[in-house]
């Protein structure tokens, strides 16, 4: 043998060299070919220059020329095996934009890996990826994917983690996902998808996470789920699931996190739910689940989090809930529940949350619960809870939010009350407390809210109270309040709504309300106020809602006409005796004008009916004589009218307020007349003697324009509904939409719609680039400096370049939420238009720009030292604090990060960017912490409605 190895041994050394010479050859082959495939790819993307790959060689030559190709090894986001082949593709966040329709799949047979999440990829899903046999892990997420996930997709038997989730996709769940045996994570949420989830997800028992929320999935849930005995997290929230939660859950004893809120989901919740030991998260909140709460809930000792808000769930509160003794955030608001609160609550030792608000619950209010070491968040309002109030509330001086209102509590205040120094939000209104209130309530150096309203307090109003420091919101209307109002009150410099209606104040109203210049709302009705109202009211720019009706006031000073922003003026009842001041023609935006039951004499100005925003008049009980000004006949907005009980005479305007009038809004006048049925006609001013061309095309107007007048007049009624009557009611995003969608608008606060829109498109040189002051997620931003001398930010929105309205959503989703909120760290919209060509929004101008420019400059940032950095942390969590706790609905921004942080030149924060916001009705969706861009999202928004 040995003999033969060495006579052949010349032939086995060729053999041998020849073999590394051919397997090289196919080698480089392959290499050459995955190298042409990725080059041609990307060719075919829109902004190579701009993209990580950017680095990948030839891509402006020829690249059919094999000869000049390197291995594809070495590129950014590739790595190959030992033969040379590539096996991994990690393209995350590379800024690609265009399809995947030009990636030849076939030519990499190796492939292992694609990430390709976080880009702009575009199209559907090629049939060719699904080749990929070799295929473990596919991420395609935060991308622009339409169309269909493809049956095809269950060839991928290997796949342990498929992630497609934040895309357009549509259509239902093909039941072929089931095949792929291998798997342990599939995340689908925040697509379109619909239909039921296929039974065959039963079948992928390796399964470890499930990420289905946020999309359009029905029908039941599939019991098979039961099998899936490996799940740790299952996330199905914010759908239209419906039918009973299978009790077969029972059997998922490593599940950590339960989520399953915002669907249609019936029936009790199953008593096998109790089984999971493991259990760190229960979110079933939003649904229609009915029956008692489940005593056995109470083992699942390693729970930190149970909602269950929002349904119908009734009976008492079990005791054993009481034995949660991880629980951190507990929520039962807004159910049927009966009974008393459990003695067994002042247990939990870890709880800083607790909500039971809106329920049916009865009895006293356990003096354990408000001894808890660590409780911050306690919301019992909305109950029949009676007695007083425990003695040791705030015992641990942690509790930040305390609302009781509306029960039937009473007697005295805790003398503990006072010595909270932690209290943010404080809610006793509506109930029959009573004590000195000058006596009973301290100084609180972190309240920012507080409301008294509808109590027996009494004595006077307390200096202490502009010790205040982040004191937003002093309501203590409907008490037994004497005395004046304190000139120390115009020190809380941070007050944006005042409200001590309905008291026995008397005396002048302080001239030093001039200094609070955040004031939005002041409410001063029914009290005993004399004297004329001090001209420095004239300086609260930012009033929005101005009462002093019932009152001795005896003169409106003129410079009330600087109030350009006042949506709400209500002086009725009062002692004025001079003419209507021409100044009030000043406050464009106003919507109700109530100057009743005064002694107004003259004549009514005519400068009146240049309010186009006006919808509501009421001039009724005054010495008013002469005739309605023609120039009436204009006021197309109008919707209510009273002009009663005066000496006025002639005809009434045309317009429907007018003629639609009941005969109560005319009665008791000199001689008014018109073509109406309450009124006799016009002798000297006969429907004939109007029929003139001018007076033909009025009519043409009104016929022709009134039904798209009257509807900004209805947006315009419901944003004075919501904001000054603070009214508890749920938005529908889908009617919104679809109430705009339909025509252009313009809507600019307190001007001229039209001008305004011009003067912004000139100011901007058309939306030239020389004025652009930032770029986000579907806006540009450019800064205009108007004619008036003022300066706005006002945001384009992106061009679709499909004949859709820009990003129509996201637009509606800004206006919303800006018209319902008004808080010093949350810029302020000033106004909006929407063409068909383009739509835009307009803020205030905040000169500091954002938190991320600033950051991102040496010289400005080592400006901004740790005081202001603070100070910018407090106003950014005021304002979430504010959206998340005092909005009803809450709102929650869900893309909080520097870009969205703007400041002012004091270095104050306001938070912008409203685009992905959502109003938290039991419709609307919830835990998307990734909704927007990366940036902060609210935790609470992942699991729960503060």
């Amino acid at each position: 043998m040995a003999t033969f190895i060495l006579h052949n041994l010349p032939y086995l050394l060729s053999i041998l060299l020849l073999i590394p010479s051919h397997f090289s050859l196919y080698v480089v082959s392959d290499s050459i070919e995955e190298a042409n495939a990725l080059l041609r790819w990307a060719a075919s993307l829109h902004n190579i220059k701009q993209s990580n790959i950017s680095s990948w060689p030839l891509l402006t030559q020829n690249t059919t020329n094999s000869n000049s190709i390197t291995s594809p090894c070495t590129w950014v986001g590739l790595s190959c095996n030992n033969g040379g082949s590539v096996v991994r593709l990690n393209l995350t966040n590379a800024g690609l934009n265009g399809t995947l329709h030009e990636l030849s799949f076939s030519s990499f047979s190796d492939l292992a890996y694609i990430d390709l999440s976080l880009n702009d990829l575009s199209g559907t899903i090629p049939l060719g990826l699904t080749q990929l046999s070799k295929l473990i892990y596919l991420d395609l997420s935060y991308n622009l994917l339409s169309g269909n996930i493809p049956p095809e997709i269950g060839l991928l038997t290997n796949l342990d983690t498929l992630h497609l989730a934040a895309n357009l996709f549509s259509g239902s769940i093909p039941p072929e996902i089931g095949q792929l045996s291998s798997l342990t994570e599939l995340a689908l949420y925040t697509n379109n998808l619909d239909g039921p989830i296929p039974a065959s997800v039963g079948n992928l028992t390796k399964m470890a996470r499930l990420f289905l929320y946020e999309n359009q999935l029905s029908g039941f849930i599939p019991p098979g789920m039961g099998n899936l005995t490996n799940l740790v997290e299952v996330y199905m929230d914010t759908n239209s699931l419906a039918g009973p939660i299978p009790s077969t859950f029972g059997n998922l004893k490593n599940l950590t996190v339960l989520l399953m809120f915002n669907n249609k989901l019936s029936g009790p919740i199953p008593q096998e739910i109790g089984n999971l030991k493991s259990l760190n998260r229960l979110s079933l909140y939003g649904n229609n689940l009915s029956g008692q709460i489940p005593a056995t809930l109470g083992g699942l000792t390693n729970l930190t989090l149970l909602h269950l808000y929002g349904n119908q769930l009734s009976g008492s509160i079990p005791e054993e809930l009481g034995n949660l003794k991880s629980i951190n955030d507990l929520e039962l608001s807004e159910n049927q529940l009966t009974g008393s609160i459990p003695l067994s609550f002042g247990n939990l030792s870890n709880l800083e949350y607790l909500y039971l608000r809106d329920n049916k619950l009865s009895g006293q209010i356990p003096e354990q619960i408000t001894s808890l070491p660590n409780l911050s968040v306690l919301q019992l309002d909305n109950n029949q809870l009676n007695g007083s109030l425990p003695q040791n509330i705030c015992q641990n001086n942690k509790l930040q939010n305390f609302t009781v209102n509306t029960n039937l509590l009473q007697g005295p205040i805790p003398k503990s009350f006072k010595d909270c120094k932690s209290f943010m939000r404080v809610r006793l209104e509506e109930n029959q407390f009573t004590g000195n209130i000058s006596e009973d309530f301290g100084v609180y150096p972190q309240l920012q809210f507080i409301n008294l309203n509808k109590n027996k307090f009494y004595g006077e109003i307390s200096s202490n109270w502009a010790n205040c420091p982040q004191l937003t919101t002093l309501w203590i209307a409907d008490n037994n309040i004497t005395g004046s109002i304190p000139s120390e009150i115009g020190n809380a410099t941070r007050l944006q709504a005042l409200d001590l209606s309905s008291n026995q104040l008397s005396g002048k109203i302080p001239k030093e309300l001039r200094k609070l210049t955040s004031l939005v709302e002041l409410n001063l009705t029914n009290n005993q106020f004399f004297d004329v109202i001090p001209s420095e009211i004239g300086l609260l720019t930012d009033l929005e809602s101005l009462d002093l009706s019932s009152n001795r006031l005896s003169a409106i000073p003129e410079n009330i006409g600087n109030l350009a922003k006042l949506i709400v003026l209500n002086l009725s009842n009062n002692e004025f005796s001079q003419e209507i001041p021409i100044q009030l023609a000043k406050l464009f935006h106003l919507s109700v004008l109530d100057l009743s039951r005064n002694s107004l004499k003259g004549e009514i100005p005519s400068q009146l009916s240049s309010l186009e925003s006006l919808e509501i008049l009421n001039l009724s009980h005054n010495n008013l004589s002469g005739s309605i000004p023609d120039s009436f006949n204009e006021m197309l907005g109008l919707v209510s009218i009273d002009i009663s009980y005066n000496e006025l005479e002639g005809p009434i305007p045309g317009n429907k307020a007018f003629q639609n009038a009941p005969i109560e809004a005319f009665q008791e006048n000199k001689g008014l007349c018109g073509d109406i049925k309450v009124l006799s006609p016009c002798k000297s001013f006969s429907p004939h003697n109007r029929t003139s061309k001018k007076s033909h095309r009025k009519l043409l107007f009104l016929t022709i324009f009134l039904p798209v007048c009257a509807f900004f007049s209805l947006l315009s009624f419901l944003g004075v509904y919501f904001f000054v009557r603070k009214r508890k009611e749920k938005v529908d995003p889908e009617t919104e939409q679809n109430d705009v969608q339909e025509e252009d608008s313009i809507s600019i606060s307190s001007c001229d719609g039209k001008i305004m829109h011009d003067e912004i498109l000139k100011s901007t040189g058309g939306f030239d680039d020389v004025y652009c002051i930032g770029k986000g997620g579907y806006g540009t931003v450019y800064k205009a400096n108007l004619p008036s001398g003022s300066t706005v930010a006002v945001k384009k929105l992106h061009p679709l370049g499909n004949g859709e309205r820009p990003y129509q959503k996201e637009f509606l989703n800004e206006i919303r939420a800006l018209t319902e909120i008004r808080h010093r760290n949350i810029v302020r919209l000033h106004g909006f238009c929407s063409y068909a060509s383009h739509s835009f929004l307009v803020y205030e101008y905040l000169e500091g720009g954002s938190l991320a420019a600033v950051l991102g400059n040496d010289k400005e940032a080592k400006e901004l030292d740790w005081s202001k950095r603070v100070n910018i942390v407090k106003g950014v969590a005021q304002a979430l604090s504010y959206m998340h706790h005092d909005c009803s609905p809450p709102i929650v921004h869900r893309d909080i990060k520097s870009k969205n942080i703007l400041l002012d030149s004091e270095y104050e924060a306001h938070i912008s960017d409203f685009g992905t916001a959502k109003l938290l009705n039991l419709d609307s969706s919830h835990w998307t912490a990734l909704a927007g861009t990366y940036g902060y999202v609210a935790p609470e928004f992942a699991y729960t409605m503060k």
